[in-house]
């Protein structure tokens, strides 16, 4: 990359580590509490595509043993030379390489049954997905199309309305919590804030979803 190139990036974080801890634990309690909106609060000048809050918690998570994956939007974009220089992450064109994968507001995502879920002496090898949603919040269950959350980190049930995820998400995030300890660890994020929803999370849609038998 050029001297030229490199000038026009933005900077991470002020304080490298104190930058990282705060977005580091921002990341820890949306991960505790599915369905939690957490507020992303940084001072890193993110690049222009994709949302500020995921490009602080892949500046806050990646290092030089982990690669990454970026959807169409962010892959054109100089999101990935950011996170590269910032991080000494690898880029990597398949998912199926990824440790990491970011998926910018309104690009198909890739199969989530398709990526590193880990094994079952490993979970932890498994990817972690940043999505950009134009809206993710708390609501009441009997919400209008809210998803309802249960598990653990959750008492009782918590209920969600996102906006932008795919028409057969639900089934997706079925077969990925089926697989645990393996599968695949999501976080929506908007403009500002993050939500979690970790593989042990069970998610279905409709003021009637997951009722108990």
């Amino acid at each position: 990359m050029s001297t030229n190139s490199l000038a026009s990036l933005g900077a991470g974080f002020s304080n490298e580590a104190f930058g990282s801890q705060a977005v580091f634990r921002a990341v820890l309690q949306a991960l505790s509490h599915p369905g939690r909106t957490v507020a992303v609060e940084h001072d890193a000048q993110a690049p222009a595509v994709g949302h500020a809050a995921s490009a602080a918690v892949l500046l806050a998570l990646l290092d030089s043993d982990c690669t990454l994956w970026l959807s169409p939007r962010l892959a054109n974009s100089d999101a990935g030379a950011w996170l590269r220089f910032h991080t000494g992450c690898t880029v990597v064109t398949d998912p199926v390489q990824a440790r990491f994968v970011w998926v910018a507001q309104g690009d198909e995502w890739p199969a989530l049954g398709s990526l590193a879920l880990g094994t079952d002496v490993y979970p932890d090898q498994s990817a972690t997905c940043v999505v950009d949603v134009p809206r993710a919040t708390a609501t009441k269950a009997d919400a209008i199309n809210a998803w309802q959350l249960r598990g653990p980190g959750i008492q009782e049930m918590a209920a969600l309305q996102v906006d932008g995820l795919p028409e057969d998400f639900e089934t997706h995030w079925a077969a990925n919590h089926a697989v645990f300890p393996r599968g695949v660890d999501l976080l929506l994020a908007t403009p500002d804030h993050i939500v979690g929803l970790p593989r042990t999370t069970r998610a279905a849609r409709g003021a009637t979803a997951l009722q108990e038998a």
